[in-house]
């Protein structure tokens, strides 16, 4: 089994985990399970094979309790070194936190008939999605079983057999724990111990070492207008609905990341590759965009591009610098000439072309295909980092607001986890109420938010007024930014039919602000 993408995401000149090593053993095959306090507290649990540990993150730890199907989230391979491996992963490293070893021992393949499995046989009942086996540790004795869920590759139910280990009383795995993991718990909760892990949810979720940098050029932004119109001095491109991403190219040394700096790096590694094939020392601002089988954007897809045979297409209609020389204060069709003209041919890194002067007629054209919108941009205007400006201007056909989720309502009749979420948004510096959304998930999608809306419940409203709900509602910390789609604002500001879309985890709750559009120019 290949250790690449455990080297990828680790800085062993920073880090103390080991360096990832094949190890080859002719005894019993050992199992490890290690809290890890990372930015959220989950279990890693690990089983050796073919030289590796296979490994799986348990947000609730293993459990006892054959009733519990405990949600287990496959994650790249380990070096059999990390058995052993307990201490401190340093902040800004891939999982930063606290690393315990919970239980550790030997385990035993088997099958359906509780007989013993050969390696082979059982490596084959991995790749199908359904393994068995008989543990021998501290506190995890007997049989159990992984299964892989339909919905996607990563996900798997971790199951305690029913045997004369089983329990049927309540388990939880903290009351095992190391007393001084629970006591550096403890002091991370009172915010003694501070760390700046990426998010744990986006660390099993999309594999991805999504690390902040601490220096990032932060995008020009543009201001919402109602109406399209015709200039001359304007240009017109395709409002794309996807992540915003600027692209760092100096040789060998490629960033690639976020509006926000996280790295996209492993969480698009076919851009960031696209990108290695540029020869030129170059900055670029574009969009990653997932395209449906029509070749239209669909945000709903970028969710699930590495599930799905899904095309991924880098759009990019910016250059901020070249050879090592700002070109932000050229004029804007500058830019973009020296752009086109540097671009390598690619059918993933893509230019974004552009129509001048007719403003109309191009949003008349995009609504036929049902795009989101157009973005008007002065052909003349600089580059502004980090500014929101009248230079850009964007005009929407399909109404998209994001919004941060601040509850969720209880299930009804035959649906599972929540009913519908409340949503709200920023003016002027107060959170708002902008409706509830309980259509545009599927049952995979419903689990999914489920477990990363549950570290964030509060025991009061974020609300400073009383939001009219028709079921009981849980709140929730506004701390996870989701998009919605929409047909219009009431008069009273509520989002009318709002669909949710997808998480946007490029986005922070401060940049979550009510628009309010501007005059056209």
């Amino acid at each position: 089994m290949s250790l690449s993408t455990y080297k990828k995401k680790r800085n062993f000149n920073e880090t103390p985990e080991p360096v990832a090593q094949i190890a080859a053993k002719d005894n019993k095959l050992i199992f490890v399970v290690q809290r890890h306090h990372a930015s959220h507290l989950h279990y890693d649990f690990r089983l050796e094979l073919n030289g590796t540990l296979k490994s799986w993150a348990v947000p609730k730890g293993p459990s006892m309790n054959p009733k519990d199907k405990r949600l287990a989230m496959m994650v790249e391979d380990h070096p059999i070194d990390y058995a052993g491996f307990e201490g401190d992963i340093p902040a800004g490293n891939y999982g930063a936190g606290h690393v315990d070893i919970w239980d550790k021992g030997t385990y035993e393949p088997i099958n359906e008939h509780s007989e013993p499995m050969t390696t082979a046989a059982f490596t084959k009942a991995l790749k199908a999605g359904s393994i068995k086996f008989s543990m021998k540790g501290k506190k995890l004795k007997g049989e159990f079983a992984l299964v892989k869920l339909k919905t996607d590759d990563k996900s798997w139910l971790l199951i305690k057999h029913r045997d004369t280990y089983a329990t049927d009383d309540d388990y939880n795995s903290e009351d095992f724990a190391k007393k001084s993991s629970l006591a550096y718990t403890e002091a991370r909760n009172k915010k003694k111990i501070s760390p700046k892990p990426p998010s744990y949810i986006r660390e099993i979720n999309s594999l991805s070492n999504e690390k902040k940098f601490a220096k990032y050029i932060k995008p020009m932004l543009a201001k919402p207008v109602d109406e399209p119109f015709d200039d001359a001095d304007w240009i017109y491109e395709i409002k794309w609905d996807g992540y915003r991403a600027i692209a760092e190219v100096n040789n060998n040394d490629i960033k690639l990341y976020s509006r926000n700096g996280l790295s996209f790096a492993n969480k698009y590694p076919i851009v960031f590759d696209a990108l290695k094939k540029i020869k030129k020392k170059i900055i670029l601002d574009g969009e990653i965009v997932a395209l449906d089988k029509d070749g239209k954007p669909s945000f709903q897809l970028l969710q699930q591009y590495d599930q799905v045979n899904t095309v991924l297409v880098y759009y990019v209609f910016d250059c901020l610098s070249f050879n090592s020389h700002s070109i932000e204060k050229e004029p804007l069709l500058n830019r973009k000439k020296i752009l086109k003209n540097n671009l390598p041919k690619s059918e993933i890194i893509q230019y974004c072309d552009h129509v001048e002067e007719q403003g109309k007629k191009f949003f008349n054209l995009i609504k036929r295909q049902n795009i989101e919108g157009i973005i008007a941009k002065r052909k003349n205007s600089i580059y502004k980092e980090a500014t929101r400006s009248s230079d850009w201007l964007k005009i929407k056909h399909i109404q998209t607001q994001e919004a941060l989720i601040a509850g969720y309502t209880s299930p009804r009749g035959s649906r599972k986890h929540f009913g519908a979420l409340i949503l709200g948004a920023y003016n002027k510096g107060k959170l708002q109420y902008i409706g509830h959304t309980g259509t545009g998930f599927n049952e995979a999608s419903l689990k999914d938010l489920y477990s990363k809306m549950q570290p964030l419940v509060l025991k009061k409203s974020p609300f400073s007024e009383d939001i009219k709900v028709n079921a009981p509602v849980t709140w929730l910390k506004p701390t996870l930014v989701c998009n919605v789609k929409y047909t219009e604002i009431t008069s009273d500001g509520m989002r009318r039919h709002p669909v949710f879309m997808g998480l946007r985890e490029d986005k922070t709750k401060k940049e979550v602000k009510i628009d309010f559009p501007v005059e056209a120019k």
